[in-house]
């Protein structure tokens, strides 16, 4: 997600051999997920879109982003478009890239 995501996306993927998924779970048991970087505090609240793509389900259109926040790594999260979110993570090769419509 991050080689395929905004220009700066590429900036982050050092960090991933320091992230840890937190023990977080979502209230509406969708798959998303928060990281925790080693050696660094939790950052601050906020979400900056890193990558933004759908997830190919045929009927049942999702959506998935990965996300930073105050310049670390922060979490992934998915949602639904046209009914609930996803409860597991999709694999790469089911994602592309997101792009509102135009008319």
């Amino acid at each position: 997600m991050l080689k395929h995501g905004t220009e700066e996306a590429t900036q982050y993927l050092g960090q991933l051999d320091l992230a840890e998924v937190t023990p977080w779970k979502c209230l509406c048991g969708c798959a998303s997920i928060n990281f925790q970087i080693r050696g660094h505090a939790e950052p601050p609240p906020g979400v900056h879109i890193l990558g933004d793509f759908m997830i190919n389900q045929g009927d049942h259109p999702s959506g998935i982003f990965i996300f930073s926040s105050g310049d670390l790594l922060r979490g992934i999260e998915v949602y639904g478009m046209a009914g609930d979110a996803p409860t597991v993570l999709p694999r790469s090769e089911s994602l592309s890239a997101f792009e509102s419509g135009t008319s």
